[in-house]
């Protein structure tokens, strides 16, 4: 019996480990593993997987251009990530993805999902059509509360995927926060120790000083990875080079600026 060959990409060592190790489990499997967008995308093609279990944030090559490069292949392909928004998912669906998983998601329903891929017959009555895999979990929309706030979210997370902060750090989370405290409350950037970092703390149960340095880190990152190109595009002007970088007062002043003006 030929073994089912599944690609992993994900950034998230745990996630991708958990998943690798399920699918050990079952003895099925051949397994191959990346982490970055770039590496998927010669894999896919090196190795011709018969499905592809990859998040959509991504580093080298973001997962949507990824999918876009690997839209001819015959691999099923399912996305787990953090990533809400409808507007992913159906950016993500219009480009062949049969299931999309919000994170944290077990790797057993992982592994359910691709025995449904790969054979139809296991899913009783009509529900083995297009429909039926291109369901969204109920939790994506119930994380939005209305259409201002979704289109906020949208715009911010879409400014992390360009500038490469990825989704499961820390950071991300924090970051976004204090983005849409700053957007809601542009004075609360003159109080950032006093007011922003412990109100963030609070709502994540955590300390001030943890959300600062996980902000800072997020930024970090984004920098280390020297999409300043892209950094510089986002805000419209030569922000800043490879060689400096913004303190997280500037960076959130940036970004929610950038959200006020456009209305």
């Amino acid at each position: 019996m030929n073994k089912i060959k599944v690609l992993i990409a994900d950034e998230n060592s745990e996630s991708k480990s958990r998943l690798e190790q399920k699918l050990k489990e079952n003895g099925g499997f051949d397994i191959i593993c990346v982490s970055n967008g770039t590496e998927l995308v010669h894999k896919v093609f090196q190795e011709n997987p018969d499905i592809i279990v990859m998040d959509v944030v991504l580093s080298g090559k973001d997962g949507f251009s990824a999918l876009e490069e690997i839209g001819k292949t015959n691999a099923k392909i399912i996305v787990t990530t953090a990533l809400t928004s409808d507007t992913f998912v159906a950016k993500a669906m219009s480009l062949g993805v049969s299931y999309y998983m919000i994170k944290p998601c077990e790797a057993a329903v992982i592994e359910k999902r691709i025995s449904e891929l790969m054979n139809p017959e296991l899913v009783q009555g009509n529900v083995g059509t297009k429909e039926f895999k291109n369901v969204v979990p109920h939790t994506a929309n119930q994380s939005i509360n209305n259409g201002k706030s979704k289109y906020i979210e949208e715009k911010i997370t879409n400014i992390f995927i360009t500038v490469g902060i990825p989704a499961h750090i820390k950071g991300y989370q924090f970051l976004r926060e204090a983005i849409l405290m700053a957007i809601d409350n542009p004075e609360v950037i003159n109080s950032i120790t006093k007011q922003l970092y412990p109100t963030i703390a609070s709502k994540f149960d955590t300390t001030s000083s943890k959300v600062e340095r996980a902000i800072r880190h997020a930024i970090e990152v984004a920098w280390n990875r020297g999409k300043i190109e892209n950094i510089n595009t986002v805000f419209g002007l030569k922000v800043y080079s490879s060689n400096e970088k913004p303190t997280n007062g500037e960076f959130i002043a940036l970004v929610a600026d950038k959200m006020l003006l456009e209305g």
